[in-house]
């Protein structure tokens, strides 16, 4: 509509983690097998399939919200064109040092048995004890609790007490640390305590990382399975020693507590530890728990060897080209939260053990006459390793870079898969041919606009712009938008298991309570949460969903869009649709006023002879088109819809379109001519504001405008009408719109007053007006016409003495200052009994809350009367 070319490309990526779960959760429920029973290729032929099926509704899901995506241009992440620039940018990438493979703590998902991103981590805060429902285990964990125990200094009787908040790591102790500076453990510098469980020395080390004031001073060290403790371990060349396996389960020579869960293990542990006379205490700690956000598991910092992108470099490239404004975030506030992440940044974790995605186009490379050594935990193993497009040409830099003979070599490709966001952050270019320096790449690289949701600023957006300029030196695109994210009517995060996840098609549709409780046994919940997730529903829809149309529903997003979040209302989204019903049915309405004979204005051009309301609807209009523009430049779309809605409700419909009755009912023909042009401007422009918000309505109603047969062929659509410019509309005149908003508020007064004597609308009355000056008589008798409308009255009198029992207007003072008294009277007692003595102590808590109520309701009221009488003495 802005005559710029324009691409929408639409998109799926192949959300790795969460499909694969979903997939394995299936297959488990229809046929009680894993993947591993089914097998790679099997399991994966299932994952397309399901896939295929979900596929489809997305896009059907997009195509019903009114989405315009070029859909020729589909495209989805595990395609044959996507995956070859996933494959050529690993290549690049790690030919040039920026990934490579390093043997380090990782987050391990027990439930997943993958590593995840330091992103992917949520970290809950415990304010003490606290027990946590954790996958894999019936009963509830407890967390937020420091165990001290003893360890029994060697060769003494000395015990060293240490304290911890995961004593089931204990296991895999190799050290305890003290401060250097804590004399209390000075003598103990280089001794030796003794392993309860096992035939293990740990030596005791000075290390500064240990804080005095914290536990005991002493500090159990686990270089295995915590991310501090492994700083120490390499510090201090300590043995680092795995305790569990993938499922989380302890693996090693540990007697009865070996094969035991790892949080079974914690509580066999203390009673062990009591047994031994080495338990000491158990107390509330504060602490922070690493969850999941996939899987809701306890993430459990394992040694792995991963592949890992280098992000320090990218990171500051990514701060510098938004200080700079070259990459502009919107809104503002999101910046710091840019920056706060990037100059914290922490190399990406790329590699995933799924088997759902981009397998890793690496290969381990073993020399025939060479058995490979173990790798040393912290070490980088890029040695062994080499990438390629396809094997063969692994195969080649394998021979070059061992200076061997292909015959020698044995490779051996990464079971791994690559993380969601790496191929995520090559899809601005990857979609457009690359490697390939295609045409569309030449034309749509770099994009304009990201819009997208603020939750994933670094997963997604990040990731685009590192890879992008990385890879092509280019941003791939010039703003950030961030909407807010979508909870449900009380500011919740959308849950399955709450029953308050809200699908767009069931807006649109509408359903009811009976068929969404029904979709609850098509999802992977289990049966306490379907039941828990029905709660939910019932208290939150009670009647169901009523249809709202795709119009409403992407009216309220837009319109609700100004902060963080939005709490979807549904009953707001239903106002909406009684909206595009007034919209509806006054376009229908106003359609009737047009003459077979008549010719649409060709430009804004003002005819010259407007009455006094077409000069002020055209005014009107040049506001909301000037909003409207204002809004979307800026992105204040709330500025946008409320832009558009008053003008169509409270303006043309309202107002204008009921003072175009008495005109059409009049001999008139020059007036009747004049409005039909003014009006038809209003719904033209009117239409073409809104399409943006609501595609359908305004689409079959543009056909319906009598616009001449030239403008028909050139422009067949509203979608493709020109947006309504400022400059285009220079109808602005606030001399007018002052006078009208004047006689609207004597409209609405003398509303007031017949409604005092509930005189109903139809019943039409004669109005005396006494004005204060000649100025004001003028206007009153300028807008008499409009005013009688308004106001339902057969006829407006100005400066008349007013027959006998005509002086509603004076009876309104009257009414009002009584009323005003009375309630001023009110107000006293009130704050009389309020104020008595003894108030608070005879008179009972309820009765004392009620009066307080009262006291405030009257205060309203009165300052509400007062304004009205003023008002009223105005006129």
């Amino acid at each position: 509509m802005k005559g710029e070319t324009t691409l929408w490309n639409p998109g799926c990526d192949h959300a790795g983690i969460a499909t694969q779960v979903v997939v394995e959760k299936q297959l488990w429920r229809e046929e009680q097998r894993t993947r591993h029973d089914i097998g790679r290729e099997n399991f994966i032929q299932k994952v397309w399939k399901w896939k295929d099926e979900k596929g489809i509704r997305i896009y059907h899901q997009l195509k019903k919200m009114g989405s315009s995506y070029d859909w020729d241009r589909a495209a989805f992440t595990m395609d044959p064109k996507l995956c070859r620039a996933v494959t050529e940018a690993f290549v690049r990438l790690h030919d040039d040092g920026t990934i490579y493979r390093s043997n380090r703590l990782v987050n391990w998902s027990c439930t997943l048995k993958s590593a995840i991103s330091d992103i992917e981590v949520d970290k809950v805060e415990l304010p003490g004890r606290t027990l946590l429902s954790v996958p894999g285990y019936e009963e509830k964990i407890e967390f937020g609790v420091l165990v001290y125990f003893a360890y029994q200094v060697e060769g003494s009787d000395e015990k060293l007490v240490v304290a911890t908040t995961r004593v089931e790591t204990m296991l895999g102790d190799t050290a305890v640390a003290v401060h250097p500076n804590d004399d209390r453990y000075k003598h103990l510098h280089g001794k030796f305590v003794i392993h309860p469980f096992c035939d293990r020395k740990i030596p005791i080390v000075a290390d500064d990382f240990v804080e005095l004031g914290f536990g005991t001073g002493a500090v159990k060290i686990t270089p295995a399975h915590d991310p501090n403790d492994y700083e120490v371990g390499k510090r201090h060349n300590l043995p680092f020693i795995t305790i569990f396996n993938d499922e989380g389960n302890v693996v090693g020579e540990y007697g009865k507590f070996t094969g035991m869960k790892r949080f079974h293990v914690r509580k066999e542990l203390i009673t062990a530890l009591k047994e031994k006379g080495l338990y000491v205490e158990t107390k509330d700690n504060p602490m922070v728990v690493p969850i999941c956000s996939r899987s809701k598991d306890v993430v459990e910092p394992l040694l792995k060897p991963q592949w890992y992108v280098k992000c320090e470099e990218m990171a500051a490239k990514a701060i510098k080209v938004v200080e700079d404004g070259d990459l502009k975030i919107i809104p503002e506030m999101h910046i710091k939260t840019w920056n706060h992440w990037m100059s914290g940044i922490r190399d990406w974790c790329i590699s995933r053990q799924l088997w759902w995605g981009h397998r890793i186009p690496a290969y381990s490379v073993t020399l025939k006459c060479q058995p490979a050594k173990p790798l040393a935990p912290g070490s980088e193993d890029n040695c062994r390793w080499v990438s390629g497009r396809t094997k063969e040409e692994a195969l080649q830099k394998a021979a070059k870079k061992f200076n061997t003979s292909e015959d020698d070599i044995v490779l051996t490709q990464d079971e791994d898969v690559l993380d969601t966001w790496f191929s995520s952050g090559l899809f601005p270019f990857s979609i457009f041919g690359w490697p390939e320096y295609t045409d569309d790449l030449k034309v749509f690289y770099p994009t304009s606009l990201l819009e997208t949701g603020h939750d994933i600023l670094f997963f997604w957006v990040a990731r685009m712009v590192f890879l992008g300029q990385k890879l092509l030196g280019k941003l791939p695109f010039k703003e950030v938008y961030l909407h807010p994210i979508i909870r449900d009517a009380h500011g919740r995060k959308m849950s399955k298991s709450l029953g308050n996840v809200i699908d767009p098609m069931d807006v649109i549709t509408g359903i009811s309570l009976e068929d969404l409780q029904k979709q609850l046994y098509n999802s992977n919940l289990d049966p306490k949460e379907i039941e828990r997730a029905k709660v939910g529903q019932k208290q939150d829809y009670p009647e169901g969903i009523p249809e709202c149309g795709t119009d409403a529903l992407r009216f309220a997003l837009c319109a609700m869009s100004s902060g963080r979040d939005i709490n979807l209302d549904i009953l707001r989204v239903q106002g909406y649709r009684f909206f595009c019903n007034k919209i509806w049915n006054a376009t229908r309405f106003a359609l009737t006023y047009f003459a077979k004979d008549f010719e649409a204005p060709v430009d804004s051009r003002v005819i010259g002879n407007e009455n006094l309301m077409d000069l002020w609807m055209l005014s009107r209009l040049a506001t909301a088109v000037a909003d409207a523009n204002k809004g979307f430049s800026s992105y204040d779309f709330t500025l946008v819809t409320t832009a558009i809605y008053n003008v169509w409700l409270y303006e043309l419909c309202d107002v204008y379109l009921e003072c175009l009755k008495p005109v059409f009912a009049s001999d008139d023909e020059e007036a009747k001519s004049t409005a039909q042009i003014t009006l038809y401007r209003a719904l033209e422009v009117g239409l073409r504001l809104l399409s943006p918000f609501m595609p359908f309505i305004t689409e079959e109603l543009y056909q319906r405008l009598p616009r001449p047969q030239d403008l028909l062929e050139k422009i067949p659509s509203v979608c493709v009408a020109s947006y309504p410019e400022i400059q285009e509309y220079r109808w602005k005149n606030e001399v007018v719109e002052g006078e009208v908003d004047f006689v609207q508020k004597i409209a609405k007064n003398i509303r007031s007053a017949r409604s005092d004597y509930n005189l109903p609308n139809k019943t039409k009355t004669e109005v005396y007006l006494q004005c204060s000056d000649e100025i004001t008589a003028e206007i009153v008798i300028n807008y008499s016409s409009a005013l009688q409308t308004l106001a339902y009255c057969s006829k407006i009198v100005v400066n008349e003495t007013a027959p006998r029992g005509y002086a509603i207007i004076t009876v309104k003072l009257l009414r009002s200052r009584k009323k005003i008294e009375f309630m001023q009277g009110t107000k006293e007692k009130l704050k009389k009994a309020i104020n008595a003595p003894d108030f608070e102590k005879k008179v009972p808590v309820e009765v004392q809350q009620a009066n307080v109520e009262k006291l405030n309701q009257t205060c309203t009221e009165l300052t509400r009367l007062e304004a009205a009488l003023r008002s009223l003495k105005l006129m």
